[in-house]
């Protein structure tokens, strides 16, 4: 299962984030005392297609897309050196699949910023550079031991040249996910867990009193940062969502209108990192199971078929499909869908669409 690693400086709330999406409780200050060992958590992707067909099913069982959310220790400045938790950290970030970056943007008396005041951009380049600066060792080790052979193999040639223009571009103070790769060359570098290139996520944390983007400090300098990035950006109320957990469904609800939210951060943070991750959902249904499957983007009906079984891909045949949306737009009904025509039959290198829903045909 494909995972979100949790990072930002010391005190920049990665726990209580961690909270809001899981339900976990863990303890805020897990990280006491050095402890390094991360916070996991596996959580079901919200995703009301799936309560709509279960409504229409009645199911014995809904099964749910999940993925998991890795709450890792504040990246100290200068980890890269040692300082902190230092490689302890940076070795559970490179295990990470995604990376969710959890700015502080509230004011607090009573816990200290390490860094002395709220300054979310300083912050966010702190924690990029520390990563840059761990990819940048991770490429001077290597290119240190390929120097040191009197002949390269073509491989180790080819590999050179591929850590040296990683290394050029990271020498720019630019993230490894905004360089140009061939296929192969991506291939390749992915094989050395370079913690830019992973995809990234900004979550600014803030608190009841940042109801409105001008209380934020240098909101727009952030959003204007995310874009050229191509980075995504979310705003959570992390405190106050991780209390609300306590609170009835009906007080959530108001507690959510006095601050203008439509939809719990949670949800929003949860969908996005599935997104983020490359992964889309196809269903399939019945009266004794509806189930969300997850699937990377550009996957075929065939690789569908093995994520439900491997003896269905094994014995494919054919796949029927029609999407979520045109299904409901005729009443969930099969045999409406199937007397317009929208209920297809498709081959082994169909591109599955999130929102499909799929019955296997095979045979064994």
């Amino acid at each position: 299962m494909l995972n979100c690693g949790i990072v930002g400086l010391p005190l920049s709330g990665k726990t209580t984030i961690f909270n809001v999406l899981t339900s976990a409780r863990a303890e805020v200050k897990s990280y006491a005392g050095g402890k390094t060992d991360p916070n996991r958590a596996v959580v079901d992707v919200p995703d009301g297609r799936l309560q709509e067909l279960a409504s229409v099913y009645k199911p014995k069982k809904t099964v749910p897309a999940q993925i998991e959310f890795v709450d890792l220790a504040g990246l100290s400045k200068d980890a890269s050196k040692g300082a902190g938790l230092g490689n302890a950290f940076l070795t559970f970030v490179a295990d990470s699949d995604a990376l969710i970056h959890i700015i502080r943007c509230f004011d607090n008396a009573e816990v200290a910023h390490p860094e002395g005041n709220i300054d979310p951009l300083r912050d966010f380049e702190i924690v990029e550079m520390e990563l840059i600066f761990r990819d940048l060792s991770v490429i001077e080790n290597r290119l240190e031991r390929l120097a040191k052979k009197k002949v390269l193999q073509k491989e180790e040639e080819q590999e050179k040249e591929l850590l040296e223009k990683c290394h050029s571009h990271l020498l720019s103070e630019r993230p490894l996910r905004e360089l140009v790769f061939s296929d192969t060359e991506h291939k390749k570098a992915r094989g050395f867990s370079f913690l830019t290139l992973k995809p990234e996520l900004i979550v600014l944390n803030l608190d009841e009193t940042q109801t409105s983007d001008d209380k934020i400090p240098d909101y727009d300098k952030i959003v204007r940062l995310a874009a050229e990035r191509g980075l995504s950006l979310i705003k959570i109320y992390g405190r106050m969502e991780m209390e609300m957990a306590d609170l009835s469904s009906e007080d959530q609800k108001e507690f959510m209108k006095e601050l203008g939210i439509t939809n719990p951060g949670r949800e929003r943070l949860i969908r996005e990192a599935y997104k983020m991750l490359g992964l889309i959902s196809f269903f399939t249904v019945g009266h004794d199971e509806v189930r969300a499957w997850t699937i990377p983007q550009g996957s075929t009906a065939l690789d569908a078929a093995g994520a439900i079984h491997s003896d269905l891909a094994r014995g494919f045949i054919r796949a029927q499909v029609i999407h979520f949306d045109d299904f409901k737009q005729l009443g969930f009904s099969m045999a409406v869908a199937r007397e317009k025509g929208l209920l297809r039959l498709e081959g082994k290198d169909y591109i599955v669409k999130d929102g499909d829903i799929i019955e296997i045909r095979f045979n064994i």
